[in-house]
């Protein structure tokens, strides 16, 4: 199976720390030039110190607020000027937790402009140094509520089923190209998102967070939460040469909580 991804550049958005950070690892490991995209700039810079470099590659780093996006066009279209983008990874954080009804429209909008039209920015401006490689790979950190909604997070489960139609629509248009757009859902993983879900559940229902961790465990065939490290690994998979016929898709990693086929 062909994992090498020497010779290729990643671009990691949300890189510093988590599931971004994660995925850069796995990326570098497998040979690849990563380039983390991130508003801390420390945090960037002690990420990219840590990432491996078995083939002599060149790591960097991206000072960005994704929620802003002229900051992101004017980016963008300078770093593709200094290099071609292989591998995107759209990753961006979600929205607060908080029932649809009580919403303000505004912050449909500003999710709707970090997630989407910062991928669509992104995708746009990577996808002619991919066409001219033969090879280009788009894959969106998504979330488990594109296959069923969760409870609690109405912002959330409206913008993620935008970004994973966004990205099915673009799969199709780009495949001739060798060019794939992949979604990795993860479940609950243990991640800061996870925590201020978790806090927020148990300030509202007025229990403590270990209660609540509990029986959101129980609802995990695997009996676990998730680590970084495995929504990295299908990432990882998806950025591959062996995946170049895997497009189109949205996969859970969620040890088997996601109750559909």
């Amino acid at each position: 199976m062909n994992l090498s991804l020497t010779g290729r550049n990643a671009l990691i958005c949300g890189g510093s720390k988590g599931i971004g950070f994660a995925i850069a690892k796995e990326l570098s490991m497998l040979g690849a030039n990563c380039t983390l995209v991130a508003r801390d700039e420390k945090a960037l810079l002690d990420a990219v110190r840590s990432l491996k470099a078995p083939n002599g590659q060149k790591h960097k780093s991206i000072v960005l607020d994704l929620s802003n996006i002229q900051d992101v066009k004017a980016t963008i279209s300078l770093h593709i000027k200094t290099e071609p983008v292989h591998i995107l990874v759209n990753n961006s954080g979600g929205p607060p937790a908080g029932p649809i009804t009580d919403a303000e429209p505004e912050l449909f909008e500003k999710y709707f402009k970090q997630h989407v039209i910062t991928s669509q920015i992104m995708a746009q401006a990577c996808l002619p140094g991919m066409k001219a490689a033969g090879f280009g790979r788009i894959i969106n950190i998504v979330s488990t509520s594109v296959r069923i909604p969760i409870q609690n997070l109405g912002v959330s489960n409206t913008i993620r089923g935008a970004i994973a139609s966004w990205a099915k629509s673009l799969s199709n248009e780009v495949a001739e190209f060798g060019i794939t757009v992949n979604n990795v859902l993860p479940g609950y993983t243990k991640t800061e998102r996870l925590e201020i879900l978790v806090a927020n559940i148990a300030d509202r229902r007025k229990v403590l967070m270990e209660d609540v961790e509990k029986e959101m465990i129980l609802e995990i065939p695997a009996k676990r939460f998730g680590e970084t490290e495995d929504i990295a690994a299908l990432a990882a998979f998806m950025a591959s040469p062996a995946a170049s016929y895997l497009n189109g898709t949205s996969i859970p990693v969620d040890g088997g909580r996601t109750g559909s086929i």
